[in-house]
């Protein structure tokens, strides 16, 4: 039992008994242990603050870790961006110059990534500029990624259409260096064999044996077989495509029927004498749109500079054609 407490009385002159009340022991009890509280609460803030828990630990270093991967990405969006920026300079000053393309939409290229309200949800987060800015580079590169593609296949397709034309476009004699006797007659006024007059001389005269054979000079469909008693005699004009046309006149024989595809360098007929002629040769036409065109200019495929400078000189020296 606790000691009864007493206090001395001076009116009395006599010790009265000393009650505490329970309010004043709580209030002293607090008194006691509040200096005891107040230093484990100081204590509490300094360690979780200054000291981080395993978990806390490993959370601070993913977060870094992420920051960290943020930045490189932007590095290498900005390297990725420039290597673009060569790519696109070569399409338009390169590949679209060859292939005579127009220029890419400026607008496509350029297309927008949406408002500032699209990347909102990203406000909050931690590092949250650096995640919109990363996002927002992200979506320029895709867009000019897709353009870029767009302009690939648009040269694509035309890089496929060049190719057929070269395949197309008449690039061969019509008859081997090896079976001509020589050159009779070029492009221009000559003078005519029967008339004895200065007439437009719309093709190439080649003097070889009877029976010498005849080559497509490009891929295309035969579109006329003709025989005739007279001017070209027996005839054959193929159609390239592209508005070129070639004919091959004065044959003695035909080894292809209309509406046959035929490749270049494919044996198409043998040279005669028929129709308006005076000796065996054959009558070669190039026709561009058209047009009756000089056909010494189409024979780059298969001549050295040497011989076509020999091929020009000959047929430009010759004044009298043979039809």
């Amino acid at each position: 039992m606790s000691k009864q407490k007493y206090k001395y009385n001076s009116k009395t002159l006599s010790y009265d008994a000393v009650y505490v009340s329970f309010g004043k022991k709580i209030f002293r009890v607090l008194l006691w242990i509040a200096p005891s509280v107040l230093l484990g609460l100081i204590l509490a803030f300094f360690f979780t603050k200054r000291i981080n828990s395993p978990k806390e630990k490993q959370l601070k270093a993913a977060l870094n870790a992420n920051t960290q991967e943020l930045k490189r990405i932007q590095k290498d969006l900005i390297l990725a961006n420039d290597v673009l920026d060569i790519i696109e300079s070569r399409d338009e000053d390169l590949y679209r110059a060859v292939l005579y393309a127009e220029k890419f939409p400026d607008q496509l290229r350029q297309m927008g990534t949406g408002g500032s309200d699209k990347y909102a949800y990203l406000s909050g987060m931690t590092d949250s500029d650096l995640l919109k800015s990363t996002s927002i580079q992200l979506d320029k590169f895709e867009k000019r990624l897709n353009a870029q593609s767009l302009s690939f296949r648009e040269l694509l397709r035309l890089a496929k259409g060049k190719e057929k034309l070269l395949a197309c476009v008449p690039a061969i004699q019509p008859v081997r260096n090896s079976d001509l006797k020589r050159m009779v007659s070029g492009y221009g006024y000559r003078i005519d064999p029967i008339y004895k007059t200065r007439r437009m001389h719309a093709g190439m005269d080649f003097t070889a044996a009877r029976g010498t054979e005849v080559y497509a000079t490009g891929d295309g469909v035969v579109e006329l077989v003709e025989r005739k008693r007279w001017g070209y005699g027996k005839s054959i004009v193929i159609n390239h495509g592209f508005g070129y046309k070639t004919r091959y006149a004065h044959l003695n024989a035909f080894k292809v029927v209309k509406g046959q595809k035929v490749k270049r360098g494919e044996l198409i007929g043998l040279i005669g004498s028929t129709g308006k002629s005076t000796g065996p040769h054959l009558h070669y036409e190039v026709i561009q749109n058209g047009k009756k065109v000089n056909p010494i200019g189409y024979y780059h495929s298969d001549l050295s500079p040497e011989q076509y400078e020999t091929l020009l000189e000959m047929s430009e020296n010759s004044y009298k054609s043979l039809d």
